[in-house]
């Protein structure tokens, strides 16, 4: 039905007819629903800068990665005649003290993880030729080292060793230990100068002449001091506490060209001695002769318990007995 719209001279007209609206096509509902589905792109967010990549924790204090940077001390370093040549060493006793003394008594530990023996023939020995027997052994050992609170730190070595003898045995028991003792050194090695990696760069630059390069201070029995490890649970201390008067260090008193000349106070003796007497007899009999041999005892001194006076006997001593427990183990 038309409605007639009223005019101006109160006339009324009628109304234009309304457009018919068509319904829309499917073409454009598909359309009208993928506008309505696509969310609008999120806005890229703002570029940052680059966090600087943060270095890794530690477990070493500073006194012992100064220790393990040092310079070797070159009156630590040994030499023989290898070929024609002469070959520069640490010795076995050596490395296990300055382990000690870097890493402390109870921060490392060292496993005899493989041994075999590798060759064993009769030879003639001595300028006397007499008949005996030579030996070679090759070893591998694992050295963990404790740093810190984190996880230990592991090295492995490979080495040999040779022994001649007259007896069989004390040949095997030669060419075992300096296989073991060898192996350990080159396990040590990796772990900085101390252990001998200067002696590697045939130049020999990191070998110092210094007496005690980067050595601490001495004590009076001749036994160095431990360097200082951090504890798993140590924690700095707050900027609120309060501040101790600062006092002039003590400089360390002179030492020997070499440590190991240092003279051993009576207390130290006596109690080397006392350890000796408590040891089964075949084995104080076995560190008897090794100490003769190694130190040059004349046959006609009746003991060794007079020789005993100096750093490096103790350090040997020290170092036997660490040895025959490993073994033992």
């Amino acid at each position: 039905m038309t409605v007639a719209a009223p005019s101006a001279n109160g006339t009324s007209r009628p109304a234009a007819p309304r457009p018919v609206q068509r319904p829309p096509s499917a073409l454009e509902l598909i359309r009208s629903a993928d506008r309505d589905g696509v969310a609008p792109a999120p806005e890229p967010a703002p570029a940052s800068a680059p966090e600087a990549p943060q270095a890794q924790p530690s477990g070493f204090s500073p006194e012992q990665l100064a220790a393990l940077s040092a310079p070797l001390n070159r009156a630590n370093v040994r030499q023989r005649e290898q070929g024609r040549s002469r070959v520069s060493y640490l010795e076995g006793w050596q490395v296990i003290a300055e382990a000690n003394r870097i890493f402390g008594f109870d921060g490392w530990q060292r496993q005899t993880i493989a041994v075999r023996c590798v060759a064993q023939a009769e030879r003639l020995i001595g300028r006397d030729q007499k008949p005996g027997w030579g030996v070679t052994y090759t070893a591998r050992v694992r050295v963990t080292v404790t740093a810190g609170g984190l996880a230990p730190l592991v090295r492995e070595g490979s080495g040999a060793g040779h022994g001649i003898d007259v007896d069989l045995g004390q040949a095997h028991e030669s060419a075992l230990k300096e296989a073991e003792t060898d192996a350990m050194k080159r396990a040590l090695m990796t772990f900085g100068n101390p252990f001998g990696l200067a002696l590697y760069d045939k130049a020999q630059r990191q070998v110092s002449s210094a007496a005690a390069q980067g050595d601490g201070p001495q004590r009076q029995s001749g036994q160095r001091s431990a360097v200082s490890r951090p504890s798993a649970g140590a924690s700095a201390a707050s900027p609120g506490q309060g501040h101790t008067q600062a006092t002039a260090p003590t400089p360390p008193p002179s030492a020997p060209a070499d440590l190991g000349q240092v003279p051993l106070d009576p207390e130290t003796i006596q109690h080397l001695h006392s350890t000796l007497r408590a040891l089964p007899r075949p084995l104080l009999e076995s560190l008897t002769r090794a100490f003769r041999k190694r130190f040059q005892v004349p046959e006609a001194a009746a003991t060794i318990a007079d020789r005993i006076n100096q750093k490096c006997h103790h350090d040997w001593i020290e170092t036997f007995l660490v040895q025959h427990q490993a073994s033992s183990d």
